[in-house]
């Protein structure tokens, strides 16, 4: 069986072991692959073809008659065309766990970069700041304790889910708005509620839905009116999530006192990205995700999705 990986740089960058595949078929790994003629042309006469971020279309699913089983290297699978693959019956699977507590400790750790400015403060140090400074402390910003204060949580999976609990033990309340509720996860500190109310009485508003047509864009000048003056978003979920143009304008007014994203709508970023001329705005290259602990989950929990289409019992499977 032949095995291909369109773009194995980012899960692996030399760091980990392909041995798990290699122990199934004849492995051959690509760092990456650019246009739709090499997608069909590395992936040729395979069985088996893995992808992260390479689409991969009907005409490459048409173009490729060996192919029987395309495996996802990430939780979302829009990258191929899943309906074009249950027509040419090929099995399309996906990773659906792996970097949950990762993604969570990230969200928490873009909040508490808002809150303290910590990577800035140890820069000025390095810079002299501090030691000319005539007074033994200085801060360039507010700094902002999170105790008692309020986090609304668009999104109450397993991701939303580990970032509330982090959340709370920080000594915040949490608010949910889900389309699917779960009353067992409520608690003194943590309910579900509507939509409105989580933006108004939320200090932290912090996205971890998928994204969806209904989803698109619903951090926007409307839902941004419905907010608090002051609050804080964070955005380690899709970047199509925020309207970028109304939130930047939102931090440049004040409205909006701080925004921590991991994604943006277009990556890698461009130049002309809004959120790069927005004030107090952090951005990280989409990294929640790649702790060395996750990526090896990651890569692990791939190899059991084609164990077990092997042995005829497929699983994680995302066009049955």
């Amino acid at each position: 069986m032949k095995i291909v990986i369109l773009d194995g740089y980012t899960e692996n960058p030399g760091d980990l072991s392909w041995d798990g595949f290699e122990k199934l078929g004849k492995l051959t790994v690509y760092d990456r692959t650019a246009d739709s003629m090499e997608i069909v042309e590395r992936i040729g006469d395979a069985q088996v073809v893995y992808t992260n971020k390479t689409p991969i279309t009907k005409k490459t699913i048409e173009s490729c008659r060996n192919l029987k089983y395309i495996g996802v290297l990430a939780t979302g699978y829009n990258v191929v065309d899943v309906k074009a693959a249950k027509e040419a019956g090929v099995i399309v699977t996906n990773i659906p766990t792996y970097g949950s507590d990762a993604v969570s400790q990230f969200a928490i750790a873009l909040l508490l970069e808002l809150c303290h400015h910590i990577g800035e403060h140890a820069e000025c140090v390095k810079n002299g700041d501090w030691t000319n400074n005539p007074d033994w402390c200085f801060w360039n910003h507010p700094l902002v304790e999170l105790a008692g204060k309020t986090m609304g949580i668009i999104g109450f999976g397993r991701i939303g889910q580990g970032t509330g609990r982090i959340a709370q033990a920080l000594g915040m309340k949490v608010l949910v708005y889900d389309t699917r509720k779960n009353k067992s996860l409520e608690s003194a500190t943590c309910r579900y509620v509507e939509m409105d109310e989580l933006l108004a009485a939320s200090d932290v508003i912090s996205l971890h839905c998928p994204l969806f047509p209904e989803t698109q864009g619903i951090i926007n000048r409307e839902s941004i009116a419905k907010m608090k003056d002051g609050v804080m978003i964070i955005n380690n979920s899709r970047g199509q999530l925020i309207v970028e143009e109304d939130l930047r304008d939102a931090l440049n007014s004040g409205k909006v006192a701080g925004a921590a994203v991991d994604v943006v709508s277009t990556e890698p970023i461009r130049i002309d990205n809004p959120l790069l001329m927005a004030n107090n705005c952090i951005i990280t290259p989409h990294i929640s995700w790649a702790s060395k602990e996750s990526r090896q989950r990651l890569m692990n929990i791939a190899v059991d999705n084609l164990k077990a289409y092997i042995n005829g019992k497929p699983v994680n499977v995302i066009n049955e």
